[in-house]
């Protein structure tokens, strides 16, 4: 089952990958790969009513949280790859970076107040820990014990800048509500690596 799961994720993103190569989505598009299998293992933690926020990358968050294949494509093809949103299912994205982490921990603050089940989980890269709003969620959860969980999605990049290019060899112990997953990214930082030429006036016409 788990290999099936994985294959569609990952033929949905070649799909995508190939729209962008024939010039049809003339928009950034951030593709993900190559954490398939770990983030199955995540989210079979995750129940139906928990909230995720993901991030500028969120096309496999959103169909292993039972977004529909269609409909992701579509929000894709209308330039909203970096800002997915569907309340049916609880799932909000940002483009900016750490750009959720404050506000899962102000949805974490709600449940909890009001005695809610749901649980908040929170996805980020490893660039984004960088930024001083993460620190400040995290210190707040983690002080108020909310129900909310950061994963640092590291895949040893920041776009196209290696951590220890950015802090050497320092690193940081965040408490138990942050959790870690390494992975060697299947596509570049933006698109596929591929030069597409948008400027034609058939570039993106057909699909819209």
């Amino acid at each position: 089952m788990e290999k099936s799961v994985a294959l569609d994720l990952i033929n949905f993103e070649k799909a995508i990958a190939s729209l962008w190569d024939q010039g049809k989505i003339p928009y950034p598009v951030h593709l993900s790969g190559g954490n398939e299998d770990i983030l199955i293992k995540i989210f079979k933690e995750i129940n139906p009513e928990d909230y995720i926020f993901s991030t500028h990358r969120s096309h496999f968050h959103y169909l292993l949280k039972g977004g529909s294949p269609e409909k992701l494509e579509k929000m894709i093809l209308e330039g909203k790859s970096m800002h997915i949103f569907d309340k049916e299912i609880n799932f909000l994205s940002s483009s900016i970076v750490a750009g959720n982490a404050g506000i899962a921990a102000g949805v974490a603050y709600a449940l909890k107040r009001n005695d809610k089940t749901n649980h908040v989980w929170c996805f980020l890269g490893d660039g984004a820990e960088e930024e001083g709003h993460f620190y400040e969620a995290v210190r707040y959860v983690d002080g108020q014990k909310l129900p909310c969980t950061f994963i640092i999605e590291d895949n040893g990049f920041s776009v196209e800048t290696p951590k220890n290019a950015r802090y050497g060899d320092c690193d940081f112990i965040w408490p138990s509500c942050v959790k870690r997953y390494t992975f060697k990214r299947t596509y570049p930082h933006v698109g596929t690596g591929k030069f597409v030429d948008f400027s034609g006036e058939k570039a993106g016409g057909s699909s819209f």
